[in-house]
């Protein structure tokens, strides 16, 4: 026998119904996101705007920071406007999309944190051919690579999810649509599809982690023939795309590599991937990068130059053209 769905809006219960708490979350939450945005996006224009910023390294920091832009934006706004709002609802489609749209990044940030540590590979162990295996086509390529495999990923979580029937209850005890609470309210039961689709993120998961490990093992073991200059250098390259790493893919695996079923600690761990990781991103990359830090200082200098002329030539056509008026 099979089941219409008559579900239309979930209603989203947020972090807690008490009003001086959802006051307080909403202006926490609010300066992460400006925070986020602000440090995210001063990267891509830093690399973008910066000749010195032109190595396939940063390439990828650059999306990644764009990546983390995005993401942030398909969680937090609605996040915060639902600690604003009596009404917490969010309609059956924008959840769906929701959904999508948090995986598929989600899914392009795994593979592109596997293409980094690829390129950080290279970089200190086939250092003499580094610019001819990290060619632009490479780089493009490990993009495409990326896009693809979070696209997958995400086109498998919404179709499994979509097939559900919402029939009945439609609160979710979360901030947003994802899967374990999305599943509870399934008019049928998940016994096969719950466990497939957690696979899928499993999997995706795991793999790639495990491939970090290993790429990071053989990275560490071959600075025993590098100097100490050379290998302080090299960990100071690493150290904050390990950091990166493991603020992503802790919280991931605890949410997807693990039984089917929910614990009070849901809501954080979620919030720690979705919100403070790409938060974290650019302070990490930003404050321990020196050529990141100078980049940033000459635009600044630069633009702060600039606005003085604009300021003084401005300043000294009024007073010319006050002088000339007296005349």
């Amino acid at each position: 026998m099979g089941y219409s769905n008559n579900v239309t809006e979930f209603v989203l219960l947020g972090f807690t119904q008490d009003p001086e708490g959802q006051r307080v979350l909403t202006v926490i939450f609010l300066l992460i996101y400006i925070v986020t945005m602000v440090g995210n996006l001063l990267i891509v224009m830093t690399v973008v705007v910066s000749p010195s910023l032109g190595s396939p390294m940063y390439f990828f920091l650059a999306y990644l920071s764009l990546m983390d832009a995005v993401y942030s934006t398909a969680i937090s706004p609605k996040m915060i406007l639902g600690l604003l709002c009596d009404k917490k609802t969010i309609s059956f489609p924008a959840c769906m999309g929701q959904l999508f749209i948090m995986h598929l990044f989600c899914g392009v940030e795994v593979f592109l944190l596997a293409a980094m540590a690829y390129d950080h590979y290279v970089a200190i162990c086939k250092a003499l051919h580094y610019l001819t295996i990290m060619n632009r086509h490479v780089c493009i390529l490990l993009l495409v690579v990326a896009w693809v495999g979070g696209f997958l990923h995400s086109v498998v979580q919404l179709l499994f999810v979509y097939s559900l029937p919402f029939c009945g209850p439609n609160v979710i005890d979360h901030f947003m649509c994802d899967m374990y609470p999305l599943l509870e309210l399934a008019f049928s039961d998940t016994y096969f599809i719950g466990p497939t689709v957690f696979a899928n993120g499993r999997d995706t998961c795991m793999v790639i982690f495990i491939l970090l490990l290993i790429s990071y093992g053989v990275l560490l073991r071959s600075l025993k023939t590098h100097s100490q200059e050379g290998r302080c250098k090299a960990l100071s390259a690493c150290s904050s795309h390990i950091t990166v790493v493991a603020l992503f893919f802790v919280p991931c695996i605890f949410m997807y590599v693990r039984p089917l079923s929910k614990f009070p600690i849901d809501k954080f761990m979620t919030v720690v991937y979705t919100v403070i990781t790409p938060m974290l991103n650019p302070l990490i990359y930003t404050l321990r990068n020196s050529e990141m830090k100078n980049a940033m200082e000459k635009i600044w200098s630069r633009k702060l130059t600039t606005c003085r002329i604009r300021i003084c030539t401005h300043t000294e056509n009024i007073g010319n053209s006050k002088a000339s008026n007296r005349q």
